[in-house]
């Protein structure tokens, strides 16, 4: 039994080592396959990195040239916002404008009328810097026509703007827009807003922050919306608030909206204090809370004081 198990392994030995020699062959051969496969494989990652750093080039080109003209917009509209407020007796006037890489857009202006007993004050945000062009060249040519026609209620001359806006604007742009006109005469704002440009009134003698803002949409490229004029009367002490959506619309690390509540406690406390550091205690609550990040849009606030001597000599 011994040898006989002896001479059967013996006759298998020649087969085993066949079929190791086949396997090495196979192996081989797909290795081979393998080999060619990889170069064909490296010949496509060659011509896709071509590709990749040619699409790369003009992209960055691409990026080069709206970065330029972005850069272009947002120096016409920072020689455009005014340095300095206009001297205007009975009112104390604060704005502060802080500008966007990101996403701009923001405009004010506080002019007089040929008629020194009204001036008139005019905030504007759009959705980004191209909108932020056509919406300049609309508001600078209505400037003009705003001093012009002193007796236009605001919903008119808005109106008017709107009009001229809405054959250029493209689906994704918006137009957010307050214009008031003082009368230095009656210490009363008579104003138009669409969008969301936020006008608060503080009542000095109720210690109330009031919204004055309607609920009137922006102006898109399918605005139909009816605007209408309203009124307030103010008081001696009473503030007026103006902020652009960049403001209340900034965001911490988490992603959180500093939001509106935030904003009317931030005003609330320094509400009874001077202009400036009302409007200082705004900006230094946004920053705090975004928690010094890149301003994703651009920031307006415009703050206005009726003074107490000026009420009192024009009761007279």
């Amino acid at each position: 039994m011994a040898k006989g198990v002896t001479i059967d392994k013996a006759c298998h030995a020649p087969n085993n080592s066949n079929m190791a020699k086949e396997s090495i062959e196979l192996l081989k051969a797909r290795i081979a396959e393998l080999e060619e496969e990889v170069v064909d494989r490296e010949k496509d990652l060659a011509v896709f990195r071509r590709e990749l750093t040619s699409a790369n080039s003009r992209l960055e080109a691409l990026i080069g040239e709206i970065n330029q003209q972005i850069k272009v917009v947002q120096a016409i509209q920072k020689h455009l916002v005014p340095t300095e407020i206009p001297n205007i007796q009975g009112f104390d006037f604060s704005s502060k404008f802080v500008p966007s890489f990101v996403r701009g857009g923001d405009y004010y202006d506080i002019f007089e009328h040929e008629d020194r007993s009204r001036f008139g004050v005019i905030i504007a945000s759009s959705s980004g810097h191209v909108m932020s062009a056509l919406l300049l060249s609309v508001l600078l040519k209505f400037t003009a026509r705003m001093e012009a026609r002193r007796g236009s209620e605001p919903h008119v001359m808005m109106k008017l703007i709107a009009d001229e806006l809405l054959p250029n604007i493209e689906k994704s742009d918006q137009a957010d827009i307050f214009f008031g006109l003082f009368d230095r005469r009656s210490f009363s704002l008579l104003y138009a807003g669409v969008g969301d440009v936020l006008a608060l009134h503080f009542d000095h003698a109720a210690g109330e922050l009031k919204l004055l803002t309607s609920s009137t949409p922006p102006i898109s490229h399918d605005f139909s919306a009816e605007i209408s004029s309203q009124s307030v009367v103010l008081s001696p002490r009473d503030k007026l608030i103006f902020c652009t959506k960049g403001v209340f619309a900034a965001r911490n690390l988490e992603g959180k909206e500093f939001g509106q509540d935030r904003l009317y406690r931030a005003i609330l406390e320094y509400a009874t204090r001077g202009v400036h550091e009302l409007r200082n205690q705004i900006f230094f609550q946004v920053q705090k809370f975004s928690g010094g990040q890149e301003v994703p849009r651009d920031m307006t606030v415009v703050v206005v004081e009726v003074k107490d001597r000026v009420i009192k000599l024009a009761k007279k």
